[in-house]
């Protein structure tokens, strides 16, 4: 039995397909500590899980104003958000290393101090790429160098996002593009919930369905696109629609309109024809599993790449979020349901994410990582 620490931030998005991967570590025989916000790790993962505290709590997580976009959001999630996480986070994570003596570290690519603490301890280490967007390096170079100028342990480790000995992408190339990723990457697909659960829709025909989705992290900043998404599906009786609406904005809708503060995405998905996001890198991949076309409209991060790999790859219709109105969403849920070449599309990714392993293959590549004799203990004679 060979033991790995997986670090995370507490980000929902960051720690969905990292569930997957522990579940497949433990039912190899395997042992698996998770290290980050205590609290909220055991929330999500249940009192089965060993967590390690590695932020304390007077850690400061400053709200994001609303109206940023572009380099502005990029320099205010790395200043306020990464950096002062990894100097908070270190300690706990270097103490996690000492205590329960991992022979892998996993760190997501927003816990630099994962990386920082591991390549100290001289343990190999792999990158937990939760969104594809920052592995061909889409930032000019300015930007570029500004950001490795944030690394603060360049001693230890030349860039806390990417390992050297595994990064394990959560995408395929069908979808991100083939060029430019570093030559550590595994392509590995997404890691879909064993049991996502069951959902029934609340309607007795068999209308095409759209859902509309923000993720987690939009609630502040979607009331006037969602309302502009239920007037466009609202103009189109043939749909039925379900909205995720955890801030209650949505507004008055008719019957063919489901409108909830939450979902069970993944069992909703199984009845869906098309997904309209904000291109949320799980949002996005999880709606292509199920080969969903879909409309994107970025907000703000990664969700702009997200959503030019998903119209570069024929999969789907982007909006401008700031400007999208009904008309136009309903254009574009029009587009993408009667031109099959989206579908076709999206079929296409679903088939090469099928077959690029997902958890299996991610716990594969992280056993590659240990060293032979720790996976397979020695026979006595």
């Amino acid at each position: 039995m060979s033991r790995f620490l997986l670090v995370v931030p507490p980000l929902t998005g960051h720690l969905a397909p990292l569930r997957q991967v522990a579940a497949r570590l433990v039912t190899r025989g395997h042992h698996v500590v998770w290290a980050g916000a205590g609290p909220w790790l055991r929330e999500h993962l249940g009192d089965a899980a060993t967590v390690h505290d590695c932020v304390p709590p007077s850690f400061p997580v400053a709200a994001r104003p609303p109206g940023l976009r572009g380099v502005a959001a990029l320099r205010f999630l790395v200043e306020e958000f990464l950096q002062p996480l990894a100097a908070a986070m270190l300690p706990g994570v270097r103490a996690a290393i000492a205590h329960h003596r991992p022979d892998v570290v996993v760190a997501d690519q927003q816990t630099w101090a994962g990386a920082y603490a591991a390549a100290e301890a001289g343990l190999p280490w792999a990158t937990s790429a939760s969104t594809s967007a920052e592995l061909c390096d889409p930032y000019p170079p300015n930007v570029h160098d500004w950001l490795r100028g944030r690394f603060t342990h360049q001693r230890w480790v030349a860039d806390p996002r990417m390992s050297p000995h595994l990064i394990l992408a959560f995408s395929v190339p069908a979808l991100a593009g083939p060029a430019g990723a570093p030559p550590a990457v595994r392509w590995i697909g997404p890691a879909p919930q064993d049991d996502p659960g069951t959902w029934t829709p609340p309607w007795p025909t068999g209308k095409p369905l759209a859902l509309v989705t923000l993720g987690t992290q939009s609630t502040g900043t979607g009331a006037r696109f969602l309302r502009e998404c239920a007037a466009a599906l609202a103009a189109r009786p043939g749909l039925n629609a379900v909205i995720a609406d955890p801030g209650r904005v949505a507004g008055q809708c008719p019957a063919t309109i489901h409108v909830t503060p939450w979902v069970p995405q993944q069992a909703v998905l199984r009845h869906a024809a098309l997904v309209i996001c904000h291109g949320g890198h799980n949002t996005v991949t999880e709606s292509l599993w199920h080969g969903l076309p879909l409309v994107v409209a970025p907000i703000r991060d990664d969700q702009t790449i997200v959503a030019s790999q998903v119209v570069n790859a024929g999969a789907g219709v982007r909006l401008r979020f700031a400007h999208a109105t009904a008309a136009h969403i309903g254009a574009a849920v029009d587009a993408v349901l009667t031109d099959p070449g989206y579908a076709r599309a999206a079929a296409r990714i679903r088939e090469a994410f099928r077959a690029a392993g997902g958890a299996d293959e991610a716990a594969a590549h992280l056993e590659s990582l240990v060293p032979r004799s720790l996976l397979t203990p020695e026979v006595p004679r």
